[in-house]
C-alpha cells in the first residue's frame, strides 16, 4: 500500500523490568494467548492472525518480561479520503495485557513506544476505538473533533485520533476506514 511513509523495524527498547521490541516470529503463539485472554475470547487473537496473513501490519510490539510475552499491540493501516486526497495513518488496536500484569503500565509503554516510532516515520494520523477513559492519557482526543468518524456506528468519545503530523493533516477530515479484516471480525 502506498502511503508516502514508511516504517522501519527500529531497534529494541529497554524500559525498567520490562522490553518493548517488534514482533518476531517465534512470538507469535504467545501473542495469541496473549490476545485470547486479555480479552476472554478468541475474535482479537484471529484478527491478529488475518491481518499478519494479509500482510496489514505497519507495526507489532511486544512487552516481554523476563523472556515472556505479556502485552502486544497492533498498528494496521486507516486510510481517510477527504476531497481528491487519500491519506493512510495508523489504527491502534487490538492492545493487550495478560490479566495478571494488567495495570502495571505495560499497555501504556506499548503505546508509548508504538506511537512514537510511527511519528519518526511521519504516520500522519492514529485513531483508535475504545475506552474513552484510557486512551486521552496519551493524547488521544474525539476524532469528531478533527472532522473525522469511524466507518462504524460507534459513540463518538470512542472513537478517537491523535495527530502525528500537522503539516499534512491541514485541510483533511472524513471517514476513517479500517482493513476489511477488522469488518470480517464475527
Amino acid at each position: 500500500m502506498a502511503q508516502g511513509w514508511s516504517i522501519d523495524q527500529a531497534p529494541e527498547e529497554a524500559i525498567p523490568l520490562v522490553t518493548i521490541r517488534a514482533e518476531r516470529q517465534q512470538d507469535i503463539s504467545a501473542i495469541r494467548i496473549v490476545n485470547q485472554k486479555a480479552f476472554g475470547q478468541p475474535q482479537e487473537a484471529q484478527l491478529v492472525d488475518a491481518l499478519r496473513s494479509s500482510h496489514a501490519i505497519l507495526l507489532s510490539l511486544v512487552a516481554v518480561l523476563e523472556d515472556q510475552v505479556v502485552g502486544y499491540v497492533l498498528y494496521t493501516p486507516v486510510s481517510v479520503v477527504s476531497g481528491q486526497t487519500t491519506l493512510v495513518g495508523a489504527g491502534l488496536g487490538p492492545l493487550a495485557v495478560l490479566p495478571g500484569y494488567q495495570r502495571q503500565g505495560f499497555g501504556g509503554k506499548l503505546i508509548e513506544s508504538g506511537n512514537r516510532r510511527l511519528q519518526e516515520a511521519g504516520c500522519p494520523f492514529i485513531v483508535v476505538l475504545g475506552h474513552s477513559s484510557y486512551y486521552p492519557r496519551f493524547g488521544f482526543k474525539p476524532a469528531s473533533l478533527f472532522g473525522f468518524r469511524c466507518e462504524w456506528e460507534v459513540p463518538d468519545e470512542a472513537f478517537m485520533m491523535i495527530i502525528m503530523d500537522p503539516e499534512k493533516m491541514t485541510g483533511i477530515s472524513g471517514l476513517a476506514r479500517y482493513r476489511p479484516e477488522f469488518s470480517d471480525l464475527t
